[in-house]
């Protein structure tokens, strides 16, 4: 079984505290990949402390192959019991996925986790089990492609509590907007970011308790071929794109209008420019036959990395996946880069154009370069797997 494992979280602070009481971790393996959600008790810097060290212990214990058994002891040994709420410091849940797609999840006091298959939700069977006094919920899982779990902090399910709701937003309620919202969204960026946007409206904007989501959906792999920018040898010109638009490979984008000329010319197309696409931003799009998307380069790989940046990081700016469907340049490629790519390939010509180089700066610190060298890391962060080729 060939899948992508497409894993995505965003976070709402508490409102007036700098830091969320919740934390995610993911770590990847070889072998798995592992996905710690925990919530510190309280709220603020104490909740923040509690809750890093119960992913930090139990992912580095996991990567290191210690078992759930041994990870959940140390855990309990390290993080006491609340003597005046007779509470755990941290509530967790832990999800440990194989690469053939078999599952282990175990879930202590957060909220029951989500389970939609071919967009019904699912009841997963859960054994009961003692680890250190502690009563741990475990449950097996054998994903298929189009799966999605979900992960919420009890933020979630009390959104709204006192406000537009009176009793918050019960599980039932949350497992009906997943619902809906997995036949929506493509990716598992988009479920969570959706399913944080309505929790911040129920929250009339201000969050009454720590709120977190994760999601974890699985995907068929999709592979993105990105050229920008000539090679720094124009004789190798037609070697580098027939093996650019080699069969097996899936979209392709071209950034830049000399990188679109060259395309063009030895695919023997035309560029027709798109002058309905221009803003006040970002220059106009193209069209070459053979080719999915062209682009303008520089300008307009910035603006993407911008797009992408505010994108992934909804807890200081809210932003959406509906902010991406623009018609400019800049949104289509945001939008294909987070929706349609699980694997890009970026194929870099460095040949420095001069309106992109001072000449005071090295050519590896060219304006091209350090735009695609943030777009690879923010890709990275996203869960991407991100392969450059200098050309």
């Amino acid at each position: 079984m060939e899948f992508f494992i497409d894993v995505a979280h965003d976070s709402l602070n508490k409102q007036d505290e700098e830091l969320c009481g919740d934390k995610v971790e993911v770590v990847h393996t070889d072998e798995s990949v592992i996905i710690i959600l925990a919530d510190g008790l309280g709220s603020g810097v104490k909740a923040n402390i509690l809750a890093t060290m119960t992913t930090k212990i139990a992912g580095t214990m996991l990567k290191e192959g210690a078992s759930i058994y041994e990870t959940i002891d140390t855990i309990a040994n390290t993080l006491p019991m609340c003597n005046v709420r007779k509470l755990a410091y941290s509530t967790f849940s832990i999800i440990k996925i194989q690469r053939d797609g078999k599952a282990y999840v175990i879930e202590y006091d957060n909220p029951p986790m989500f389970f939609t298959r071919n967009h019904k939700l699912m009841e997963i069977h859960k054994k009961e089990i003692v680890i250190n006094e502690k009563k741990i919920m475990e449950s097996h899982i054998t994903f298929k492609e189009g799966d999605t779990l979900t992960l919420v902090s009890d933020g979630v399910i009390h959104a709204g509590v006192g406000g537009i709701l009176n009793l918050g937003w019960q599980w039932e309620n949350v497992a009906d907007y997943l619902v809906k919202q997995v036949a929506r969204e493509k990716c598992a960026k988009g479920i969570s970011t959706g399913l944080m946007e309505t929790c911040k409206y129920l929250y009339n904007g201000m969050p009454g308790d720590d709120t977190t989501v994760v999601t974890v959906k699985i995907r068929k792999p999709e592979t993105i071929d990105l050229f920008t920018g000539p090679p720094e040898d124009e004789t190798i010109d037609a070697t580098i794109i027939k093996d650019f638009m080699k069969k097996g490979r899936t979209k392709k984008v071209v950034c830049g209008g000399t990188a679109a000329k060259i395309v063009a010319r030895e695919l023997n197309q035309e560029v027709i420019v798109d002058l309905a696409s221009m803003t006040k931003e970002v220059p106009p799009m193209a069209k070459i036959e053979g080719i999915d998307l062209v682009t303008e380069g520089v300008l307009t790989l910035s603006k993407v990395v911008e797009k992408i940046k505010k994108y992934s990081d909804y807890s200081t700016n809210g932003y959406t996946i509906e902010n991406l469907n623009g018609k400019d340049g800049a949104s289509n490629l945001a939008r294909v880069l987070i929706e349609d790519c699980t694997h890009l390939n970026l194929w870099v010509g460095k040949a420095i154009n001069p309106a992109h180089q001072n000449p005071d700066l090295p050519i590896d610190l060219s304006i091209k370069l350090q735009v695609i060298n943030e777009l690879s890391k923010l890709m990275q962060s996203l869960g991407k797997k991100v392969w450059i080729n200098y050309i």
